[in-house]
């Protein structure tokens, strides 16, 4: 199970910016998550909490959003969204097709509580 070096991996980068802000806590972690990036959002969510416990980042929701598949066809130059399996083009049936949109795994937002005193 990948996801736990992933979500340990993720609380260091949270760490880090909560460090450099000089942050009393972090409040909220909005990651973007691609259904072709080989990880399992729920595990990722359900480990995320157990690796914050005792960081920067305990008691912050963690936020998944997903990414949808696109891809742009290299014969025609389409753009759509598609699934796991895509096969042609809709548009000229080429199966000749650019992945441009769903192997994400990235940090989108990390909201900090600060001490603004």
């Amino acid at each position: 199970m990948h996801e736990l070096s992933i979500a340990q991996a993720l609380v260091e980068q949270v760490e880090e910016v909560a460090a450099k802000a000089h942050a009393l806590s972090v409040v909220r972690v909005v990651i973007a998550v691609g259904p072709l990036s080989g990880v399992d959002a729920d595990a990722l969510g359900s480990l995320f909490p157990l690796v914050a416990e005792g960081t920067a980042a305990a008691g912050a929701e963690l936020a998944v959003q997903t990414v949808a598949i696109r891809t742009k066809c290299r014969t025609c130059g389409h753009e759509a969204e598609a699934d796991a399996t895509f096969a042609a083009c809709t548009q000229c049936g080429s199966s000749d097709a650019e992945l441009k949109a769903g192997r994400e795994l990235m940090i989108q937002t990390i909201e900090l509580e600060i001490d603004e005193r």
